[in-house]
């Protein structure tokens, strides 16, 4: 069996330490029982203020032997006046090794442009991190190729195919995920088209023939087995049911 990325958006959950913890040890004990842990790859990423609490879980627990740790964001910066940011090389010290860039909340609600995101990219890469890059359409309407295109090109320009490479790539749908007020349900085919729009920009521009695309569109334990089922998707990133305990467990049964 492929290994799979199941990535644990934590976003601004939960509330304390003992609740993150919680979570953690919840994990922990179905590991405990489960006799092949090697058929997922855990990547946790909790808000910034319980990095520490949480690397230094994933240190002293079985969860060391295959959860990850990661950021949820990183500063345009290494260090200088950047009041409210934190750097690549403070991350790194906690013990990051993946950073999320280009998410759908920081894209429309934050108003990060394009050109952010992709300055964004290039710092997490030249902080020697993995990228796990969103990109996604707002709307599945008749000009959503066209978008998804001109996002692709934009967020990726001027990195080399090695770089992209490098990159875990999430295809969010925006109209599909479950904090909008008018989301709707999307479907393997739907996704598997707009993951083949993205791969096509990649070849076409940079002859890069593979990457390792994720699924981004309100993952729960109902329909995660249908969007794995793809061989084109590599894995999944979660969001609100990754705060959820039971259900992300039930998440890792059902891969």
């Amino acid at each position: 069996m492929t290994k799979k990325y199941v990535v644990a958006n934590w976003k601004m959950s939960p509330t304390s330490t003992a609740e993150a913890e919680d979570i953690l040890a919840y994990i922990d004990e179905y590991l405990k029982n489960k006799t092949n842990n090697k058929e997922h790859s855990l990547i946790i990423c909790p808000p910034f203020v319980f990095l520490d609490d949480v690397s230094r879980v994933l240190n002293t627990s079985r969860l060391s032997q295959q959860a990850e740790l990661g950021a949820q964001d990183i500063a345009l910066a290494d260090s200088g006046a950047w009041t409210g940011e934190v750097s690549g090389p403070m991350l790194k010290r906690l013990g990051v090794e993946y950073v999320i860039v280009g998410h759908s909340e920081r894209r429309w609600k934050i108003n990060e442009s394009n050109e952010v995101v992709n300055k964004k990219l290039k710092t997490i890469l030249a902080n020697d991190l993995t990228p796990i890059v969103c990109v996604g359409e707002k709307v599945r309407d008749e000009n959503f190729k066209e978008f998804l295109k001109k996002q692709i090109e934009a967020t990726f320009t001027g990195l080399s195919a090695d770089e992209i490479g490098k990159c875990l790539i999430a295809y969010e749908p925006v109209w599909a995920i479950s904090s909008n007020p008018d989301a709707r349900p999307d479907t393997p085919e739907s996704a598997l088209e707009s993951i083949s729009i993205i791969q096509d920009c990649l070849t076409k521009s940079y002859s890069l023939m593979a990457n390792r695309y994720l699924y981004g569109g309100s993952i729960t334990a109902s329909n995660v087995q249908s969007f794995l089922s793809l061989e084109q998707i590599a894995g999944v990133l979660v969001g609100g049911a990754s705060v959820k305990k039971e259900e992300f467990v039930q998440i890792l049964k059902n891969l």
